[in-house]
């Protein structure tokens, strides 16, 4: 057995298994997972090892709210392409990287072991890294709806930060190979339940500089989720520059009759 299989190969029964997400989700409920955490980390560090096992054994630090892995992930934001398995995972719908989005999923996973750990403050620094590359890289739709209500107080001058260098990218016409605008909604989305009327503003500036239907359709989550006069001021603004679709996830959402 190498040294991979028996770090993420077998679950916490002893059982072999060639699903890690098995492992990773399974240390969740198993005290045990922490004796894997040096050979985990000595896996990261190998740069002879396997990059796709590299990669793995990153995540499982990560969603074990171990503060070697939150490193990892905030040492690679000023540059994320640099990162040895970059393009290993790729998505299917743009055909771009997206081991981001799982580092992003695998962070907010890990919010009960951070509490237990000690370690949320670095949680939160690695969600603040993560936000930070969001005009850059794709985090395939596991970014904003992932960001908890202290996590998004923390970083609320980062998500700002990184959509107005989006909103300038935009307006230079500097190309994505993804689709940034709706990414960069779905972070304004998540303000919403702390500061609803700069929320809304910025998901209204993002519209009026990026006004397609995917866009428009994911803004509607702010519809949801405002109780003021601007959720209903946004909602007017989807309603009548949105498409069939846009209207019709208005009327669900009681938005509009």
């Amino acid at each position: 057995m190498t040294r991979f299989e028996e770090l993420l190969g077998v679950d916490f029964e002893g059982r072999r298994t060639g699903d890690v997400d098995d492992v990773i989700y399974g240390g969740y409920d198993h005290a045990a997972h922490q004796e894997r955490v040096p050979g985990l980390v000595g896996l990261l560090g190998d740069t002879a090892a396997v990059d796709s096992e590299r990669f793995l054994a990153c995540l499982a630090l990560v969603a074990w709210g171990e503060p070697a892995g939150y490193r990892v992930v905030r040492e690679l934001s000023p540059e994320p392409r640099t990162a040895p398995w970059y393009d290993l995972l790729i998505d299917r719908k743009f055909s771009v990287d997206s081991s981001y989005g799982q580092f992003s999923a695998a962070a907010a996973d890990s919010r009960e072991l951070a509490e237990e750990k000690g370690s949320s403050a670095l949680r939160v620094e690695t969600f603040r890294s993560l936000i930070r590359m969001a005009d850059r890289e794709y985090f395939e739709e596991k970014l904003g709806d992932y960001l908890d209500e202290a996590v998004v107080r923390a970083c609320l001058p980062d998500i700002r930060d990184v959509i107005g260098r989006g909103l300038g990218s935009i307006a230079a016409g500097v190309p994505f190979r993804f689709d940034v605008a709706t990414q960069l909604v779905d972070l304004a989305n998540s303000m919403v339940v702390v500061d609803e009327e700069a929320a809304v503003e910025l998901v209204l500036r993002i519209l009026r500089a990026a006004p397609a239907g995917r866009t428009m359709a994911h803004a509607v989550a702010a519809v949801h989720r405002a109780k003021g006069p601007a959720g209903q001021v946004l909602a007017d603004h989807l309603y009548r520059g949105g498409t069939a679709h846009v209207r019709a996830l208005l009327e669900e959402a009681g938005a509009w009759r």
